[in-house]
Formats: structure tokens, C-alpha cells, sequence
């Protein structure tokens, strides 16, 4: 067989057997990325770069090898679920940095985590003097959880004893030119009401529009594919708009 296809036919092999496998594992993966995690995933994947181009030996092989660790990982994950020193043990545990104020040094040192780096997401955090920060704790995937000191936190809302307008969820009414029907149903609306409410914004179809998108306040949003942006128009006087 060609050398080109064989390669071809093996790459196929690989992509779906990785996408497979990734929804298999989950999103923790990637929201929650340890140095472990990490390692597996450079592994896995070199496997699957192995599987495509390796042609000395059987794709068979390869694919077996690429499950066996995909399980693994999959066993893993149940297992931290289930017991949780053994998730201790194989992810770690957060780590104070700064309590009340304080440096510790003893803990930066035991996580080799060094000063530069405590300096650096703390400016990521948004955070430039030291002394805002009343506890930060580094955690197992290695950003910086800040509690910043009573008098530099951002004052809210409740706070000013002001009650918020809610807005909730926002639904999509037309994405990329396409009328989502089964959202205007759930929401009570039909089409003409869409209709009027893109020719208020200036648009004649729904093919002209982008994005249109609705909150359960009753604020509309929509977008063009001409780049005009809208302001949000309020139409909660809408009576028949229901939730």
C-alpha cells in the first residue's frame, strides 16, 4: 500500500481514537491541570503521534498501547474521586504561600516555588503591593488563589445594600444567520416577533444578522455580520414574554 495513504489511514486511526478517549476522560484534563495530568497527556499523545507515522510496527500495537493508557488515566480519575488520600497523594495538596500577611518561607521552599514566581501571579492577579494580600494559597495545578485584605477588597452591591437587577441566563434567537426555532418556542416568541425586533436594529433578515441573543430580563442583543454592533435594547414591556 502507498506509504502516503498508509500514514493517512493511521492519522485517521489516531484522531478519533484521541477524540474518543478525551471525551471518555472528561474536562478535567484541561480545567484542572496537575504536573501528573500533565504527563500523561505528553504521553498519550506521543503514543498517538507514534500510531500515525511509526510504520515499523502494527497500528494494532499502538491503538492498544494509546487505550491502555487512556484507561489507566480513567481508573485513576475514579479512584481520586472515590478516595481522597490517593488523590492527595498522586495531585497534591494546596499549599499556603502568604497567610495573614506573612511570607512562608518553609512552604515556598518545600514546592521549590520561587519568589519570582510568587511576584509574577501576583501582578497577574492584579495584585502589586504585598501588602494587599492577606492570604494566597498555590494550588495543585499551579495558579494562585488571592484573598486580598478586608480594606483592598471591591466593594458590591450588597455591600452598598443595593439590590441588583437581575438578568439570568441569555438564550440564543439567531446564531450565525440561523433562527434557532426551538429556543424562540421555549420562550413563547414566534418568528414575526423575531422578525420586528432584527428590523428595529436595522436588519432586514435573519441571514443578515450574526448573533441575537435574549436574557430572562427581557434584553435583546444583536449582532451583524456588516459589524454593526448594537446597543442591548430593553424590551421588557414585552407583557407575553414569559419564563
Amino acid at each position: 500500500m502507498n506509504e502516503t495513504l498508509v500514514v493517512f489511514s493511521r492519522a485517521l486511526i489516531a484522531f478519533f481514537s484521541l477524540l474518543i478517549f478525551a471525551r471518555i476522560l472528561g474536562k478535567q484534563q484541561v480545567s484542572q491541570l496537575t504536573f501528573f495530568d500533565y504527563i500523561l497527556g505528553i504521553t498519550i499523545g506521543s503514543i498517538a503521534g507514534s500510531l500515525t507515522i511509526d510504520l515499523a510496527n502494527s497500528t494494532w500495537a499502538h491503538w492498544v498501547g494509546l487505550a491502555v493508557w487512556a484507561l489507566f488515566v480513567l481508573i485513576f480519575q475514579w479512584l481520586t474521586i472515590k478516595r481522597r488520600k490517593l488523590e492527595k497523594y498522586i495531585d497534591g495538596e494546596p499549599t499556603i504561600v502568604i497567610e495573614k500577611g506573612k511570607l512562608l518561607e518553609d512552604n515556598m521552599k518545600k514546592m521549590r516555588y520561587r519568589l519570582t514566581d510568587l511576584l509574577v501571579q501576583l501582578r497577574q492577579n492584579g495584585v502589586f503591593e504585598m501588602t494587599e494580600v492577606d492570604y494566597a494559597v498555590l494550588e495543585t495545578d499551579g495558579k494562585l488563589s488571592i484573598l486580598k485584605k478586608p480594606e483592598y477588597q471591591p466593594v458590591t452591591l450588597k455591600d452598598l445594600r443595593l439590590k441588583p437587577s437581575y438578568k439570568g441566563m441569555s438564550t440564543e434567537l439567531i446564531y450565525d444567520g440561523e433562527v434557532m426555532e426551538k429556543n424562540l418556542q421555549q420562550l413563547r416568541l414566534n418568528y414575526a416577533w423575531l422578525e420586528k425586533q432584527i428590523n428595529d436594529f436595522g436588519f432586514q433578515h435573519p441571514k443578515e444578522v450574526f448573533l441575537a441573543v435574549i436574557n430572562e430580563a427581557g434584553t435583546i442583543f444583536i449582532d451583524g455580520y456588516q459589524d454593526k454592533l448594537q446597543q442591548p435594547k430593553d424590551i421588557s414591556d414585552y407583557k407575553d414574554l414569559e419564563w
